[in-house]
């Protein structure tokens, strides 16, 4: 069929009318013919059945029942009226009850004539009722197409209150099929359809919204969301494919004297199998000629540090500077510091720049990075000023570059003719399933092994009663040198309130730890920058023993003798969250303890969350679980919540249908990069109409 029939304006669509066309809109999106089709029902109601009033049970289940009526009555209650019609069959009777709409029932109800009626009965008196049953003539049924399984569509308050009911859309549906004539154009070639035994596209259209039985249901819904998902995994491997066929990178071949020496004489210890396996996968992106695009994922501590500094030198083996560009000034001087130190002893130059290093000490930096003496800069959102410009800069890593803006990455893209690699690293375990589809453009490494001798951290949930054994459990650990975190929530919408929250625990750690034997740091979102660094930079030195803090220290301080980590009103915080204050700690060689502190009061999500935080240390597992309970927009954060308005498939519990659909894309792209071949033609013509109506959605990366 004709993909611009599809295109036409719904105000078009006998039955809809500029009102009704509007409301559509503004309600469901709803714009075009296309639009109403991909309106797809969550849920059925079985119509395959017609009861007989004798075989009715008390159960409240929706039941259909062919029969007469034979009297209508107005009867008065203590408030208003209701109207009970005599309904009979062959094998007993039953009464049918309104409580609105009562004139016009009177005035257009048939008595003796065949009706079906729909809906819930309730057993009253000894005799079933159904109050304001679905009805319709039975010549009228059997005259309309046959829903045997009825279609529940999506709704609003809005939609039933302007009398577009189910109902409504159900019969628009009905006329759109009449228009169309149910002809759907296929969009898969003959190969995938007999392979995977998916239903034409016409016959799955039909039943999806007019099932015939449940079996062809649940064949149109495997159809209709392979569908989906392959056309988005094909829009992203092709899309990773054009780029790197595009955009040349540097090709860094040879594996030098740097990289070597390292590798021999400095490594601080062995790598993990999974670190090796990465480093292999980046060596062999930066010997393709491409430009590397790659997201490195490794949960806290996983040792993503070692393969940054190890990607460097290959740039610096092969003539090239790196940069790393990190979102805080804390992060980025952790970063300068531990770098500066993995690398003593190999003679590479190593320079910081950050927004609060002075005028004077820049000025030799951007020299040297001019004249290609500086090799590697490490800073923040400084790096992309216009001043700082590269020899020639071959690599740029970014670490967790959800908190960079797009147009701030590209800048750092552009200090170049040809653009350098790119290496994206990330602590925030992101579920395999959102990956491939958030992420699908670039190729993914993950670390998913600790470094050996890292001690699991034990995590416990304890409830607001045991805070005195927690307290004493505390003295211990000072008295064995430890150091603690004692974390607050942090809820945008009353600032106030959290402030009380933290000053009033602090005041009451105070009084438990007093001076001078215990010293306590403080950090807050409300201090100066400048405080909040004295205070860290106390805590790091070793002077306070408390960091009694909100959320603001969750990225990246490095501590390593803080052994326990304590959450307070651990039900406020989401999984991802707790996880990322929980690797705060077990950074030394130190058994480590995060203790989970609550109240009595629980939901049942948050009791999800924290038996999940307690039974694994596992940062994909706990995203996966993550991404159960919240869905993939809040995942993202409210900024990308718009990238996954998926119109039949869900990522989370169609992953095996997910992953289908890449491999098929994938292995098409192997043999046909352009789809030209014969058999790949249909396939050719419904993704370039998807994308020229911009029906795939062009995912963020």
């Amino acid at each position: 069929m004709n993909a611009n029939v599809l295109q036409t304006p719904i105000v078009y669509l006998k039955g809809v009318g500029p009102n009704r066309a509007e409301t559509l809109q503004s309600e469901l999106g709803i714009q075009t013919y296309q639009d109403l089709l991909n309106l797809f029902p969550n849920r059925y109601l079985d119509k395959t059945k017609y009861y007989k009033i004798a075989q009715l049970q008390r159960s409240n289940a929706e039941v259909q029942i062919v029969g007469k009526i034979t009297n209508i009555k107005t009867i008065e209650q203590k408030k208003g009226k209701r109207l009970v019609a005599t309904f009979v069959d062959d094998t007993g009777k039953m009464d049918l009850v309104w409580f609105r709409g009562q004139k016009w029932l009177r005035e257009n109800l048939k008595i003796n004539v065949p009706y079906v009626i729909f809906g819930k009965c309730n057993w009253y008196n000894g005799i079933f009722s159904m109050p304001h049953p679905e009805m319709e003539l039975l010549s009228e049924h059997e005259k309309g197409l046959k829903i045997a399984m009825q279609p529940i569509y999506p709704s609003t308050e809005k939609l039933s209150a302007k009398g577009i009911t189910n109902r409504a859309i159900n019969k628009l549906m009905q006329q759109l099929f009449m228009d169309t004539k149910g002809k759907f154009s296929e969009t898969f070639s003959t190969s995938i359809l007999t392979e995977l035994k998916l239903l034409p596209k016409a016959e799955a259209m039909f039943n999806i919204h007019f099932p015939k039985n449940l079996d062809l249901l649940a064949m149109a819904q495997f159809r209709l969301k392979f569908e989906e998902l392959f056309y988005i995994q094909l829009q992203l491997l092709r899309k990773n494919m054009l780029r790197k066929q595009k955009i040349k990178g540097y090709c860094f071949d040879k594996v030098g004297t740097l990289f070597n020496k390292f590798y021999k004489h400095h490594l601080p210890f062995e790598l993990t199998n999974a670190q090796k396996r990465v480093i292999k996968e980046i060596r062999a992106d930066l010997g393709s000629n491409a430009q590397m695009n790659r997201l490195l994922q490794g949960d806290v501590g996983s040792g993503k540090t070692i393969v940054a500094v190890m990607t460097m030198l290959l740039a610096i083996d092969n003539g090239y500077q790196a940069c790393l560009m990190a979102p805080t000034e804390i992060l980025a001087n952790q970063h300068y510091n531990g770098i500066k130190e993995l690398l003593e002893g190999t003679g590479v130059s190593c320079a910081l720049l950050t927004g609060s290093i002075k005028k004077s000490a820049r000025r030799p930096i951007h020299e040297q990075l001019e004249s290609g003496e500086l090799q590697i800069l490490i800073g923040t959102h400084a790096l992309l000023e216009d001043k700082v410009q590269y020899q020639n800069l071959g690599l740029a890593i970014v670490d967790e570059q959800h908190r960079f803006g797009v147009a701030q990455r590209s800048k750092l893209w552009h200090k170049n003719e040809i653009p350098p690699h790119i290496l994206v690293m990330t602590a925030t375990p992101i579920p395999r399933t959102l990956a491939m589809s958030l992420y699908g453009d670039l190729d993914i490494s993950v670390i998913d092994e600790l470094p050996p001798g890292r001690k699991a951290i034990k995590t416990v949930h304890r409830y607001d009663a045991n805070r005195l054994k927690v307290f004493r459990f505390i003295r211990d650990e000072i008295k064995k040198g430890r150091q603690i975190y004692i974390v607050y929530p942090l809820i945008q919408e009353s600032e106030a309130m959290d402030y009380k929250d933290l000053m009033d625990g602090y005041e009451s750690i105070a009084r438990d730890f007093p001076l001078p034997e215990y010293q306590i740091s403080i950090v807050h979102g409300q201090m100066k920058p400048a405080d909040k660094d004295y205070e860290m930079a106390r805590f790091v030195r070793g002077e306070t023993q408390i960091m009694v803090a909100t959320t603001v220290i969750e990225v990246g301080v490095n501590v390593p003798n803080a052994s326990v980590m304590i959450i307070e009103s651990a039900e406020r915080f989401g999984l991802s969250q707790l996880h990322q204050l929980r690797g705060r700690v077990g950074r030394g060689a130190d058994q480590s303890f995060c203790i989970l502190m609550t109240g009595h009061k629980l939901s049942a999500e948050a009791k999800t969350r924290l038996e999940t935080m307690v039974r694994t240390n596992d940062g994909f597992e706990i995203a996966e679980v993550d991404l159960r309970l919240r869905g993939p927009g809040d995942i993202m954060g409210t900024q990308q919540s718009g990238v996954l308005h998926l119109k039949i498939a869900d990522i989370i519990k169609d992953n095996d249908i997910l992953k289908t659909a890449r491999y098929y894309a994938m292995q098409m792209l192997k043999i046909d990069p352009a789809l030209e071949k014969p058999d790949n033609l249909l396939i050719r013509h419904a993704y370039s109409q998807l994308v020229k109506y911009k029906n795939i959605w062009n995912y963020i990366s």
